[in-house]
């Protein structure tokens, strides 16, 4: 369909720009050694200059810090080192002045051990914070596996204290929240209402299976209990919207397709989520880049479900975590370890990589060319900071920490980040040729062949065509293997993208016809235009692209 603007603004999740980034790594004010929300205030504009229109805060809450911030003691406070709720008000309302949303990181799966409910939830049997989390004299017979290897051996830890197991789908110090239980319930309403009243406009929800699981396959409750985590979700939804009415929730759901569908709709009613993440057309994309073959994202796309106006995919290239490939078989995991991540320290819990694209790929055309594919897709970017110039990661690091290392704003020791020593910083910068002075925001805005002026440009193109975010996904057959070729439809409107996944030229035939004639196709990069009648033939570069708006838009395009 092709949205009205009034379509486009009630939905405006469907068509954003999304930016993620973790506050305490982007740009300190006061010289302390970590980034801050008035350091953030003062890159707003910087941001949408960029083009981003919506912006997604990592965790930014009081924390034990073993785990980025994910290990929450205050769900309703802001991290004194970062600022204050005052601050954060002030962000939402300068984000808002400039174009801007802003939705914020929801991590009610589980508490940090130092969480108050905790502590008194573990002093005694008899606590009223009991329940509040999933205790068991024995482990379940068939427990779920961790979601961390080689960090955890179990989801279930033993505390001494009362005798019992305590739930822990993560790390042992982040025990599980009972969400089946109604205490927790109303935490969690009262949570994003608080959020939302401060004047944010949605949610990131972590780990919703997790999160939102029945009861009895995830052990939250005995069993037989009647806990419905998708009744819950829906709810919860309903209870956002009532809240604000714009707001939405946009969950990390790393399923195959098939099974995304039911945290979209179940039962003919909306569900929770109006945004999920396309893990599955992600890992397939690496699996091709790894190949040199568009086949495996080919038919990842062909196999995407189409959704309602009420429901859209995120697509991105990578996120804050490691490089998650667990939906590829074995053999094609090896293949892509192989390819971007030969040596183990480059690799994560057996299933992910911990390197951002410009490693992986050693090839600037392949890295424009996959930002290229990204906004090309149905669907809504997303971005995490940093891609935008092409950062790299500091494999000195442990863990996911590798690739959220300090923006690198200016060309100089201190990447513009912070006036701190170095050794007061949480993290560390990229070296070699990815440090600060070779890799900065500065010099790339000066520079109008620069990746940032790249990024940019295919953000003012994706504001430019709303249809396109709206549109229906063809994946078209072609006689070369690393090329892909699809189309988007709007109702009067379409696009055909040509993207090259190989280091070597390719030449590609396609088959063009409409009943009104010729048509013509015009490329979105430079406004030049062809008329076909019949057979198209096109050269693409190694790792080159062709965005061509077909008029008419509704003319045929297939395999020759």
């Amino acid at each position: 369909m092709t949205p009205r603007p009034i379509e486009s603004a009630d939905l405006w999740w469907r068509n954003a720009v999304y930016y993620c980034l973790d506050i305490q790594v982007f740009q300190d004010s006061d010289g302390d050694g970590d980034g801050d929300i008035q350091g953030l205030i003062s890159r707003i504009r910087y941001l949408a200059d960029l083009g981003v229109t919506c912006l997604w805060l990592m965790p930014f809450f009081p924390t034990a810090d073993r785990d980025d911030g994910y290990d929450i003691t205050d769900f309703f406070a802001v991290d004194p080192r970062l600022g204050t709720l005052g601050d954060l008000v002030e962000l939402v309302r300068v984000a808002r002045a400039n174009g801007m949303r802003v939705i914020v990181d929801f991590v009610m799966n589980h508490t940090s051990a130092e969480h108050p409910w905790f502590r008194s939830s573990r002093s005694s049997k008899e606590s009223p914070h009991r329940d509040w989390y999933v205790w068991r004299d024995e482990p379940p017979a068939y427990p779920d596996p961790p979601v961390f290897p080689g960090e955890e051996d179990s989801t279930w830890t033993k505390d001494e204290r009362t005798g019992q197991y305590y739930l822990h789908h993560f790390r042992a110090h982040q025990p599980d929240l009972n969400i089946a239980h109604p205490p927790v319930q109303q935490q969690i309403e009262r949570n994003l209402g608080l959020w939302l009243e401060l004047g944010v406009s949605g949610f990131r929800i972590d780990a919703v299976p997790f999160l939102f699981s029945g009861a009895d396959p995830h052990s939250t409750e005995a069993a037989g209990t009647d806990y419905d985590g998708a009744a819950h979700l829906r709810w919860i939804e309903t209870f956002v919207s009532q809240r604000q009415g714009e707001a939405m929730l946009l969950g990390e759901v790393n399923l195959p397709h098939e099974q995304q569908l039911a945290w979209f709709a179940a039962d003919g009613k909306a569900a929770g989520l109006q945004v999920q993440f396309d893990f599955v057309s992600m890992q397939q994309l690496f699996l091709s880049l790894a190949r040199k073959d568009a086949h495996p994202l080919a038919a990842a796309l062909r196999d995407r479900p189409q959704l309602p106006p009420t429901a859209q995919w995120a697509n991105f290239v990578r996120n804050h975590d490691e490089l998650t490939l667990d939906k590829l078989a074995p053999a094609e995991l090896e293949e892509v370890f192989e390819a971007f991540a030969p040596e183990e320290g480059m690799r994560l819990y057996g299933r992910g990589i911990r390197r951002r694209l410009p490693t992986m790929l050693g090839d600037d055309r392949a890295v424009r060319l996959v930002y290229t594919l990204m906004f090309s897709l149905p669907g809504c970017p997303v971005l995490f900071y940093g891609e935008e110039i092409g950062m790299g990661e500091a494999l000195e690091v442990p863990g996911r920490y590798a690739v959220r290392t300090p923006m690198q704003w200016e060309a100089d020791a201190s990447a513009g980040f912070s006036t701190a020593p170095r050794g007061r910083w949480s993290r560390p910068l990229p070296g070699g040729d990815l440090g600060p002075d070779r890799v900065n925001v500065a010099d790339q805005r000066r520079d109008p062949m620069s990746l940032w002026r790249h990024i940019q440009r295919l953000t003012t193109m994706y504001h430019d065509a709303p249809e396109l975010a709206w549109s229906a996904l063809e994946v078209v057959g072609v006689r070369r293997k690393a090329v892909l070729a699809h189309v988007c439809r709007a109702d009067d409107w379409a696009m055909l993208a040509l993207h090259n996944l190989g280091d070597r030229r390719e030449s590609v035939r396609l088959e063009v016809r409409s009943d009104a004639g010729p048509v013509t196709l015009v490329d979105r990069f430079d406004d030049s235009s062809m008329t076909i009648d019949g057979t198209l033939e096109l050269d693409l570069d190694p790792y080159g692209w062709r965005w061509l708006q077909v008029v008419p838009p509704d003319a045929t395009i297939r395999r020759v």
